[in-house]
């Protein structure tokens, strides 16, 4: 696609996202140019001095707030899943056909956002966080968000980590990551406006989302093909040919045979296919990945999700260096789940699960520079608000990937020649404010509306009421 195509393409998701605001559209707009552009602010607020904001600092948390009012809590989660739903086909629309690839590669994963000292915001609760200080806790105080991207194809090794998010939600303290997930995958395939919805599709996830659970949700979807890690510590099954009527004899019927422990090699037996490629690493070292694979595997299920009808792919994968030692110090095993996975070769199986750590640039990125968990409010609606902004601001950027010039600073002299003609989301973000003034906005200058009165003389507000952190049991955890 040359420039002027990609300014028009642009342009027009521009356009599509203001005519989608509801109230307060001039406002909104501008402030996702200013996050877009953003390259001093370390706080919301501050981005009412951004050059492209040219409004009161008032005017970002009522941008914030406005871009999505619910008629009321009967009705706020229908209509927060319905703006959800309308924002992800504007985006999906920018997506391009696979060239390379035979299938559509997705990721989701779930990030935390801190809000320890929050004592009046609701719903907060123990989420996962990591910690690099050994002997720390994993934990915080505050909301998860799970996240669902599209992972686009790559040109070169060196290709910047990019992702297309698609689907954003806050986890509340009555779900789990997995059945959030398990309901963002059902809205993204069963949508038939997308353009990737009868295509075959893969998905590849972290071993939080390798349980039952989960899996059995996402089997259900014909064109879906899901990848996830698995723990060394697991025990799966191998399956068991069925037999005929006369053959079995009372009872119930036997699903499940041998064991294969991933921690037990001699219960592993000789596996069913078996290939190695080489990887070359970004400081020019060469390895080798060994990929073995057993098909037909399965794992134990729930009453709920039974296992025994989604047999599986096992693959384990290690790198070797020259001499033929493993680099790493545990192997990786993955599940490779869904009625088309034979269409997929191990190669296949192990390029797109590399790709799902894109999905943690991505995280980081958004906490450092697109102020993903900056945002200090009392109000949920408002943090969930303010997260869909971001994932706006963050498709502006891949958009505008191939316009943005590289603009290294004098101790990034590694940044003045690009390993790839594609930029990355840092340098896009630096260059972004000469695209708006290249391309244009589509919000309407401010207009001058004098003074406001604000509160009356004497008025006294109620303190806001303090809410406790939620602690998850077991018995939340099944209702859930």
């Amino acid at each position: 696609m040359d420039a002027k195509q990609t300014i028009t393409q642009l342009e027009q998701f521009r356009q599509r996202v203001y005519q989608s605001f509801d109230l307060r559209a001039d406002a909104t707009m501008e402030l996702i140019d200013a996050l877009s552009s953003n390259t001093t602010a370390r706080s919301v607020v501050e981005l009412s001095l951004s050059p492209y904001f040219h409004r009161h600092y008032s005017s970002v948390n009522d941008a914030i707030g406005n871009y999505l009012q619910t008629s009321g809590p009967q009705h706020s989660e229908k209509e927060r899943r319905q703006k959800e739903r309308e924002m992800m086909r504007i985006v999906a629309n920018e997506l391009e056909q696979p060239q390379s690839r035979k299938f559509w590669l997705f990721g989701m994963d779930a990030t935390p956002v801190p809000r320890r000292f929050a004592n009046t915001l609701s719903d907060r609760g123990f989420v996962y966080q990591p910690n690099t200080l050994r002997g720390n806790k994993p934990v915080t105080i505050g909301h998860q968000y799970s996240h669902m991207a599209f992972l686009p194809e790559k040109t070169a090794t060196a290709s910047p980590p990019w992702i297309v998010p698609l689907l954003v939600r806050r986890i509340t303290t009555q779900e789990t990551e997995t059945q959030v997930g398990a309901e963002q995958v059902t809205a993204l395939m069963s949508d038939e406006t997308l353009p990737f919805h009868d295509d075959l599709c893969v998905q590849v996830e972290d071993s939080r989302y390798s349980t039952p659970q989960f899996l059995s949700q996402v089997g259900e979807h014909d064109n879906l093909i899901t990848i996830a890690r698995l723990r060394s510590n697991r025990t799966l099954y191998r399956s068991m040919q069925p037999l005929a009527q006369s053959e079995r004899g009372p009872g119930h019927p036997t699903w499940y045979g041998d064991c294969f422990r991933l921690h037990d090699s001699t219960t592993w037996g000789e596996p069913d296919e078996v290939t190695q490629t080489p990887h070359i690493s970004r400081r020019g070292h060469t390895y080798t990945v060994h990929i073995q694979a057993w098909h037909n595997l399965l794992m134990r299920g729930k009453r709920d999700h039974p296992m025994h009808n989604h047999p599986f792919t096992l693959v384990r994968i290690r790198m070797l260096d020259a001499d033929g030692r493993p680099v790493f110090k545990r192997t990786m095993w993955l599940v490779v789940i869904g009625d088309r996975r034979h269409r997929l070769s191990l190669l296949d199986v192990h390029q797109a699960y590399t790709q799902r750590y894109d999905l943690e640039h991505f995280f980081r990125f958004g906490k450092q520079r697109l102020l993903m968990a900056s945002y200090q409010t009392p109000d949920v609606e408002h943090e969930e608000n303010w997260c869909h902004l971001v994932q706006l601001a963050y498709v502006q950027l891949w958009l505008a990937r191939c316009l943005a010039n590289t603009l290294p600073r004098e101790w990034e002299q590694y940044s003045s020649k690009p390993k790839s003609a594609v930029t990355s989301p840092s340098m896009v973000q630096r260059d972004f404010g000469r695209i708006i003034q290249q391309i244009g906005t589509p919000a309407a200058a401010p207009k001058p509306r004098g003074n406001s009165p604000g509160r009356a003389e004497g008025t006294k507000l109620v303190p806001r009421e303090r809410h406790p952190v939620v602690k998850k049991t077991t018995k939340v955890l099944k209702a859930a």
